[in-house]
């Protein structure tokens, strides 16, 4: 595999798995020049673009994606606009905000983003324009301290907001050779532990806010690109071909649960009392009992789904390829 089908193929999950290539790519920066220079446009069909990440900002939802895109709702997702001013034009990965003001978006040649009003402007604290190395997934524990992980074992710590980033060193598999797992999503439990969702079946554990990390053994040999710790404690990470693993031992013991799919999934969200993944071909699983089982639904439209957030009490608001999802038909 060429590292251009590794990077388009790792970033843009869900719009490669239907076949083809990617709908949409962004501008590479000149090396040596500052992504400044290419700030994200402004469009009336800015709601139509890929979009690969989304997040809560206090009350409002933030969501990321290809060429800069950022849109923000104020309703609960019944309508988005697009932020004021982002300065890259490159696909946008992941997002996290500390509270309703302070927010970080990573993505492609390794850039890091950050607002302090709620996601409507945006100023780059990082980028590498000497390689193509993404990011995928960013984590924040207040607004001074956060980590960011992607490409081959890219873990970047901050404890001041983002005015430096050190990067971290990650260990070696159990089994040996070189710690270079690509990392793709990044949680926290309520007890403070971070995991990382990866590659070749991995997650990683870490008990000082990422500084250092293990291994633990889930049995599974494909990649893991989402995770959730729910509010008991009750982990559960999930990805290829539908697979999803499950603990209730706080990472020691992980058990393979049937989701009635075979169609990868691509996030996990926490709505209510309820777990509900979205996932490629439209399919969306839900599970009322913690992650112990689910039940499944497809889109009639197979719409493939690339990230979702939480609305109000109970509700849920999907992104996909062709950017917000509207409510469509489904079947079992």
């Amino acid at each position: 595999m060429t590292f251009t089908t590794i990077k388009t193929a790792l970033a843009l999950l869900a719009l490669l798995t239907i076949g083809g290539t990617a709908c949409a790519q962004s501008a590479a920066p000149v090396a040596g020049q500052p992504l400044s220079v290419r700030p994200a446009a402004q469009s009336t069909a800015a709601v139509l673009a890929p979009m690969l990440g989304a997040t809560r900002a206090g009350k409002r939802i933030v969501a990321v994606g290809d060429f800069g895109i950022v849109l923000l709702s104020d309703d609960d997702g019944k309508s988005f606009r697009q932020a004021a001013g982002v300065p890259v034009s490159t696909t946008l990965t992941a997002v996290s905000f500390a509270d309703d003001k302070h927010g970080w978006a990573v993505g492609h040649w390794g850039v890091i983003l950050h607002s302090e009003d709620g996601g409507e402007n945006w100023k780059i604290q990082r980028s590498d324009t000497g390689e193509d190395r993404p990011l995928f997934s960013v984590h924040f524990f207040d607004a001074r301290e956060g980590i960011a992980v992607g490409l081959w074992s890219l873990v970047l710590k901050t404890r001041d907001g983002g005015k430096s980033w050190e990067a971290l060193t990650m260990p070696a598999p159990p089994e040996g050779g070189r710690g270079d797992r690509n990392l793709f999503r990044i949680f926290a439990s309520p007890q403070g532990s971070l995991f990382v969702a990866a590659e070749r079946g991995a997650v990683l554990r870490s008990d000082d806010r990422g500084q250092s990390w293990r291994y633990l053994n889930t049995g599974y040999n494909g990649s893991f690109w989402a995770g959730i710790a729910l509010a008991d404690g009750t982990l559960a990470v999930a990805g290829l071909r539908g697979t999803l693993y499950r603990s209730s031992d706080d990472g020691r013991t992980w058990q393979n649960v049937p989701t009635g799919s075979k169609s990868s999934l691509t996030d996990l969200v926490a709505v209510g009392n309820k777990l509900i993944g979205v996932g490629l071909d439209g399919v969306q699983i839900e599970s009322s009992d913690r992650g112990a089982s689910f039940a499944w639904t497809q889109r009639d439209d197979r719409l493939s789904m690339t990230a979702a957030v939480a609305a109000g009490s109970d509700g849920l608001v999907r992104f996909s390829k062709r950017g917000v999802v509207k409510p469509g038909p489904t079947h079992n």
